[in-house]
């Protein structure tokens, strides 16, 4: 992997469940429960899970949006977690993110192109001319034109408000773009375009996405390594081509036999799952996974496994570490 951007250690986000009267806390929600992995410069990490799995929790973590409740995440080697408002602010430029609705993340009484100017402005990096100018060139480049700028997001299609999403996140020039299921609130011919816009953009300034989604179709095709997560937890890491070559979590071989194929002939894996996923006010101990799965042993209700491997990374007591199950 090229050098390493974004470095997550153990991060944990756990909310409180609260009731009664005196709203005391009678459980806690295990959204993200020990998530660690790493983004190389210029690599897009593609992250997958059923709904509710905690990927948006993370994103979210990442950025400081929501505060974690333990954990690590550091920044081109500096360490991000616990600093303030103000000594965060340098390192926001570097981070940006691009929501799942494009229009519930727009500002309906600003125009298109005071969106993507503001965080220009903000920052002051260029005022008047020089600003409409800058964000004339980011139309451009999301493929919009610079006259759409007085328009205001009811007057544009959802695939040109995420575009318009794309260019705010691109004002600031960030390192590391998250992506939150950038594509599924669109139809599937807008879904392609603005995945490629994606790669292009990607080619053309070498930043890094962490990219959410639960398509598989569309982490395969936009994807560099792609991370599986399983109620607050990821149970598996590998290259793209590895991963849905090879999946070794039974988990991992669920998600892709549930993927439809147009094929009849083709050869489809067999779903392993049984069950209901588990509350995360009250998971499962030992391996998370363990209640729907069919190669449970006596070991997986008590061992938490640990996420392992060089290169292709699994979370899984059945692994004998030579990428076969026993």
């Amino acid at each position: 992997m090229s050098e390493v951007l974004l470095e997550v250690t153990d991060l944990k986000k756990h909310y409180p469940v609260r009731a009664g009267v005196l709203r005391r806390q009678v459980g806690t929600v295990h959204s993200v429960d020990g998530v660690s992995f790493s983004v190389g410069t210029g690599e897009t990490l593609g992250l997958v899970g059923e709904s509710g799995c905690g990927k948006s929790t993370v994103a979210r973590s990442v950025l400081r949006l929501i505060e974690p409740t333990s954990g690590q995440i550091r920044l081109d080697g500096e360490d991000i977690t616990h600093l303030s408002k103000t000594a965060l602010r340098p390192h926001r430029r570097s981070m940006q993110i691009v929501f799942q609705d494009p229009f519930a993340s727009l500002n309906p009484r600003m125009t298109a192109g005071d969106i993507v100017g503001e965080p220009i402005a903000v920052h002051g990096l260029a005022t008047g001319r020089a600003l409409e100018a800058r964000v004339a060139k980011l139309f451009e480049q999301v493929g919009l034109r610079p006259d759409q700028m007085r328009n205001f997001p009811h007057q544009f299609s959802g695939g040109q408000r995420q575009r318009i999403c794309i260019a705010r996140a691109l004002a600031l020039e960030p390192r590391l773009i998250v992506c939150d299921e950038p594509v599924s609130a669109l139809d599937v011919s807008i879904q392609a375009q603005v995945i490629n816009l994606l790669i292009d953009l990607q080619k053309q300034h070498g930043f890094s996405y962490l990219f959410i989604a639960h398509d598989l179709a569309v982490v395969a095709h936009i994807s560099h390594r792609v991370a599986v997560m399983y109620l607050g937890r990821i149970v598996e890491i590998a290259d793209k081509d590895e991963l849905f070559s090879n999946p070794r979590h039974p988990y991992t071989q669920a998600l892709l036999a549930s993927v439809p194929i147009a094929n009849p002939l083709a050869k489809k894996l067999v779903p392993l799952v049984d069950g209901d996923v588990p509350s995360p006010v009250d998971p499962p101990s030992g391996c998370a996974f363990h209640t729907r799965c069919r190669f449970a042993m006596e070991r997986c209700k008590t061992e938490r496994p640990a996420l392992i491997g060089d290169g292709h990374q699994v979370a899984c007591l059945l692994n004998d570490g030579t990428g076969r199950s026993q």
